[in-house]
């Protein structure tokens, strides 16, 4: 048994990193699952290669499938988080929010030319992103305070 204030105690499972990976690990799967569904089904047959051609068909066909996307990557990722390091706020945040907050980052760093802070697309994906994220997150509270 770990003296107190050092290590954890074997009763309390992995520690704080390994929890952490853990969560981004079922976020990537969940995010990666989603988001190929979503690619092969949706874009692939509604969109087409030229896009979207207004702002009702981009909300309906790419914002809304990726809220979904992100919320449920959230929700997976703070489901696994365990027991004695999601009563931290932040870091079940942490846990919960980074992977989608980091495919974000990567997407517009991949294409800037085409979501610079002036358009629309980079506001709406950050707004996607947000809202999936609270959502995920009350999803997990809901669930925590049903069961």
């Amino acid at each position: 048994m770990a003296r107190q204030g050092y290590g954890t105690p074997a009763a309390a499972g992995p520690g704080p990193l390994l929890s952490l990976v853990r969560s981004w690990a079922a976020g990537v799967v969940v995010l990666v699952v989603t988001e190929y569904v979503q690619m092969s089904l949706l874009y692939a047959h509604l969109v087409g290669p030229r896009g979207v051609g207004s702002f009702g068909a981009a909300l309906l066909l790419v914002h809304l499938p990726n809220l979904a996307c992100v919320t449920l990557a959230v929700w997976a990722a703070a489901r696994v988080h365990p027991e004695p390091w999601r009563e931290v706020p932040v870091r079940h945040a942490a846990a919960a929010c980074a992977v989608p907050a980091a495919a974000q980052v990567l997407t517009l760093s991949l294409r800037w030319e085409r979501t610079g802070f002036g358009s629309l697309a980079f506001w709406m994906s950050t707004a996607v992103l947000l809202t999936g994220c609270a959502a995920g997150l009350l999803l997990d509270r809901w669930r925590e305070a049903g069961a």
